[in-house]
């Protein structure tokens, strides 16, 4: 890789105990697998695992490394079973052509991560999804010292709010809001990165003094009104994906996605209604679900509601419940979920998060549903 990535450990520790004894390996599963450049930990055990989260049954401590989970480009991958008949993958030594004094140490930069970063970290970097009031509480751009609607770099900002001398700042447009498609509850705002600019007045809000910042990079138009925040804040990757499944019900939507698509495949980004307040953590796997159509069954024979009449349509809407008979003797049957994908949680907010989609059947969709039963 050519920037340094910091190297994701997947520690998950006793939690996999119980997946130990029903670890299964894919029949078409290779006994050697060479690391490429561009290959993360994800992407190689799901040559291996059809639950990828699995890694680290699957790679168990290795004596030939001085830490296990940092593999490089190049390193041969062997697949072996124990003495308790459990599959387990180690660097096959004989393709390194190691001395008999060699040992395996870390290449720093170059070690292979626990998910795609480069493809999340646009995401982490330049999207937030801040609550209403606390974008009100945050020092916000006056006006500049040149009245043009687009900022360049050297230009002056002032600032309503007390600045830290000398500190950047993150300048972020307050977008469309998050909602909750069940209540229509506002859950967040998305804030979208515009700009980069450092402090060099801190200004004096109680006196009517504006701070001043001056522009040192820009994304977008920088408009009066767009907020700021200190330049890191909400924007460091994590050092650990500690990727498991929720040990509790959870239950939420696909509501958006950064990219204001409607359809969304393998590796995209999208955004759910569901945050620390409802226990979900960085690393959640969940599952993505579909309501399949409702049926309406009548004298014409089985329908789709689209394809139906008005007035079954009507019944549809209505909510009636299998078993309930209609004037025209028709029945709504109201059809199972089924799984498309899957996700694994990326950012966490109060009432909504981001999520990488690592699998899916069927194009993912606003309106699917986030879910571990």
């Amino acid at each position: 890789m050519k920037s340094p990535l910091i190297a994701i450990i997947v520690a998950l520790g006793a939690a996999f105990s119980t997946y130990a004894d029903v670890l299964k390996i894919k029949k078409d599963a290779p006994k050697q697998y060479v690391v490429k450049k561009g290959d993360t930990l994800w992407d190689i055990s799901g040559v291996y695992l059809s639950e990828p989260w699995l890694w680290p049954e699957l790679w168990q401590l290795n004596p030939q490394i001085n830490n296990p989970h940092l593999i490089y480009p190049g390193d041969a991958l062997a697949l072996i079973y124990d003495a308790q008949g459990n599959p387990r993958l180690v660097i096959n030594k004989a393709y390194r052509k190691l001395s008999p004094q060699g040992r395996i140490t870390p290449k720093g930069k170059n070690a292979i991560t626990t998910l795609p970063l480069e493809m999340i970290r646009p995401y982490i970097t330049y999207e937030q999804a801040i609550n209403s009031d606390d974008i009100k509480a945050k020092p916000y751009i006056l006006g500049a010292n040149e009245n043009t609607k687009t900022q360049t770099l050297g230009h002056i900002l002032y600032v309503k709010g007390d600045l830290k001398l000398h500190q950047a700042y993150a300048i972020y447009h307050k977008g469309k809001p998050y909602l909750d498609p069940e209540t229509g509850r506002v859950l967040a705002n998305r804030a979208a990165y515009v700009g980069m600019a450092r402090a060099f007045r801190k200004g004096d809000a109680a006196n009517g003094e504006p701070a001043s910042v001056r522009v040192e990079s820009v994304k977008r138009e920088i408009k009066q009104g767009d907020f700021l925040l200190p330049a890191m804040e909400g924007q460091m990757l994590p050092a650990y994906f500690n990727m498991h499944r929720p040990t509790q019900a959870v239950l939420g939507y696909v509501i958006a996605s950064p990219s204001d698509s409607r359809e969304f495949s393998t590796m995209d980004v999208v955004v759910l209604n569901l945050g620390s307040e409802q226990q979900v953590e960085v690393g959640h796997v969940l599952d993505i679900e579909r309501q399949s159509p409702s049926v309406i069954d009548g004298p014409r024979g089985p329908r789709y509601t689209e394809d139906s009449s008005r007035f079954e349509k009507l019944i549809s809407n209505a909510n009636e419940f299998f078993g309930a008979e209609p004037d025209d003797g028709s029945t709504v049957w109201k059809m199972p979920k089924e799984k498309v994908g899957e996700l694994i949680v990326f950012k966490v907010y109060d009432n909504v998060s981001y999520a990488l989609i690592t699998k899916n059947q069927h194009p993912i969709r606003v309106g699917d549903i986030a879910v571990i039963h």
